[in-house]
């Protein structure tokens, strides 16, 4: 217990999301779940974040408990002054949000890459396994204004 809050401490800072909806799409009560994401270092970027949330009877009726699925969507758009002076740059981009998907080693990240060349904010939701990464993944990019532009 000591050793995972200490962990949880030397974390990086990553965004906390809300849950704004939640979709019910069959009887054994797996659902689609929406969370608003806002970036915790630019401001004024809100990312959308849609997930697959499988149900406790839907694990039981399976077999496969820890399994969960990497499936995500991501749409993100400027919802205030964007400011660029926080951020960090360069091709590994940076953590935004980080969420637990399974009971162990599973997560669902989303990262955000600054392409300055083009002037433009890309969040890339992804999930990320210690054993067997997953080629599913979403993008959503977002236009940063010339009056927040940095030399």
């Amino acid at each position: 217990m000591f050793r995972a809050a200490c962990l949880a401490l030397m974390m990086p800072l990553t965004a906390q999301a809300e849950e704004i909806g939640k979709i019910g799409v069959d009887w054994v009560g797996n659902d689609i779940v929406v969370e608003a994401v806002q970036d915790p270092k630019v401001g004024g970027v809100t990312c959308h974040l849609a997930y697959f949330d499988r149900s406790v009877i839907d694990r039981l009726s399976k077999g496969n408990w820890f399994e969960d699925p990497s499936n995500s969507a991501i749409e993100c758009s400027q919802t205030g002054p964007i400011d660029l002076t926080r951020i960090e740059r360069g091709p590994k981009g940076e953590n935004v949000f980080s969420e637990g998907r399974s009971l162990i080693f599973k997560s669902l990240r989303v990262k955000r890459i600054y392409d300055e060349a083009n002037q433009v904010l890309v969040y890339l939701a992804h999930g990320n396994q210690i054993t067997d990464g997953s080629a599913k993944m979403a993008i959503s990019t977002v236009p940063v204004p010339v009056e927040a532009q940095t030399p």
